[in-house]
């Protein structure tokens, strides 16, 4: 039970990270290879863990919305509205989000700022972390020798992730810059 907990307290930690947190697969690689804890715990405490992190994450974004400029919370207000208003892409766009192996801070980061309902957010992020967790930990052997500390370092050192996290990042402040009424006005 001690190890679960160990589990839980990890994954949501790192889930809380705004940005550069070491990828959750790895550590739920590492506890399955590591641990006497049964494969299928592993991969349902992580998910459970992830998505709990990333939803208060989100809210946490959220509260920050009402700190932003009045033009700001206008262009999210606008996303938001076209992203519930096509629900159709939307579906498509979270289905495609919850089995992405994209970092997911900045994704629940938006979502917070835009004020979309959480919910169904988090709900197809745990779903499809629960797919691609069993599928990591059932790939496992590969990382046999591999540590968390070598998985984190290679998290915040690698050219490729630390690129991926600064675009997210950019990606992440655009989507509060662009006037989001003009571009669905003009593009219908």
């Amino acid at each position: 039970m001690t190890s679960l907990l160990i589990l839980f307290a990890i994954v949501l930690g790192v889930n809380l990270m705004p940005a550069f947190g070491p990828p959750t697969w790895t550590i739920i690689v590492l506890f399955g290879l590591n641990s006497h804890m049964p494969v299928p715990a592993v991969v349902l405490i992580g998910a459970f863990a992830a998505a709990t992190g990333r939803f208060l994450l989100a809210h946490g974004t959220r509260w920050l919305r009402g700190r932003t400029s009045e033009k700001t919370q206008r262009n999210l207000e606008a996303a938001r509205q076209a992203l519930e208003r096509n629900k159709g892409r939307g579906i498509l766009a979270l289905g495609l989000f919850a089995l992405s192996p994209l970092p997911s801070a900045q994704l629940f980061e938006a979502a917070g700022l835009t004020g979309i309902r959480l919910l169904p957010f988090t709900l197809a992020f745990f779903a499809g972390r629960l797919v691609s967790y069993s599928i990591y930990a059932g790939g496992a052997k590969a990382m046999q020798h591999a540590t968390l500390a070598d998985s984190f370092r290679e998290s915040i050192s690698s050219p490729l992730g630390v690129g991926l996290q600064v675009l997210m990042l950019a990606a992440l402040v655009a989507l509060t810059k662009i006037n989001w009424s003009n571009v669905f006005v003009n593009n219908g």
